[in-house]
């Protein structure tokens, strides 16, 4: 979660495409534990896109398994400090979301039941609503289990027998989705900056503009500057082919120099195009692959060869 952290991804790819790929024996109880430990917290991070027209009236906020949604790690969030958010505009919400948001704004953190209870609204509207308010990155849960019952279809319409019976509803409270904003701003790019450093090793400025929250290059370069000098980064030229300055971890350096003398061994390793890994048309050659497309890629010894629709057979773990 490390180094996934501040990636927004399709809501659910999360657990049908990424994680399982990325964890051995991935198991969804892991996930709710660490948000229900307060370890771990998601929600949408950027704000919708505004209408081509500015004079034209909101477009209606629709409820979207492929909303984006990020995680991060509470203990080292100050990046959050950097994330435009939602806003407060009601602009869009139809009426059970203004009003479930109205009751969270005045009674805290609810669970499902009372929500229903409190806006005398039918379970169906209060899921459709709460699930509009998380693709407007209003709402989040301290429980992923919250977000995982609104995506799966099974569930909702609570389907389901014997070990696959899960309940329609999640034990985890919903709560408004409210980014914090204490950090400095030269701790919050900092933050930032290592958390990108975590995610990739090496970051330059094609790498870093493709991060939604990434805030102009300008800033961040003088920020992993102050971070070479204090010997946390090194700065150089790691990766052939683009111009300006790259700079990585330590160990990330390492990692490079032990490869550069490895023979080619024909290792396959498959991604979703949903994973941050999905570099095609970023840092290699070819046409970008959507991240809403479903698709899977498939590199050898680093390289893409082939892109498909489905993942071979049996599943190859992202390293």
């Amino acid at each position: 979660m490390r180094q996934l952290q501040g990636f927004e991804a399709p809501a659910n790819a999360w657990e049908l495409q990424i994680l399982p790929r990325r964890i051995a024996g991935y198991d969804p109880k892991i996930l709710d534990r660490l948000c229900l430990g307060g370890i771990v917290g998601w929600g949408r991070l950027t704000p919708r896109a505004p209408a081509a027209d500015a004079a034209a009236p909101a477009r209606r906020v629709l409820p979207s398994s492929i909303a984006p949604i990020a995680f991060f790690l509470r203990e080292d969030a100050d990046w959050l400090a950097l994330a435009p958010g939602a806003g407060k505009d009601l602009a869009g919400l139809s009426a059970a979301p203004r009003e479930i948001l109205a009751w969270l704004a005045d009674r805290g953190a609810s669970f499902f039941a009372d929500i229903v209870r409190g806006t005398r609204r039918l379970k169906a509207e209060v899921e459709t609503a709460l699930w509009e308010l998380v693709a407007a990155g209003r709402v989040t849960a301290d429980d992923f289990d919250n977000l995982r019952a609104l995506v799966d279809p099974r569930r909702r319409a609570g389907q389901g027998r014997g070990r696959a019976h899960r309940p329609r509803h999640s034990t985890g409270r919903w709560s408004l989705f409210d980014l914090p904003g204490e950090a400095p701003r030269h701790e919050a790019l900092e933050s930032a900056c290592q958390m990108m450093l975590d995610r990739y090793g090496v970051i330059f400025r094609e790498v870093v503009m493709r991060e939604s929250i990434a805030p102009s290059w300008r800033e961040i370069l003088v920020t992993l500057r102050r971070l070479e000098d204090r010997g946390e980064v090194r700065g150089g030229r790691f990766v052939d082919g683009f111009l300006g300055e790259q700079f990585a971890l330590p160990i990330a350096v390492e990692s490079l120099r032990a490869l550069r003398g490895e023979a080619s061994s024909g290792e396959i390793v498959t991604v979703a195009a949903a994973d941050p890994l999905n570099l095609i048309g970023i840092l290699t050659p070819g046409e970008r692959v959507a991240s809403l497309s479903g698709k899977f890629i498939m590199y050898r010894d680093g390289v893409p060869f082939r892109v498909d629709e489905r993942p071979p057979v049996p599943l190859a773990l992202a390293r």
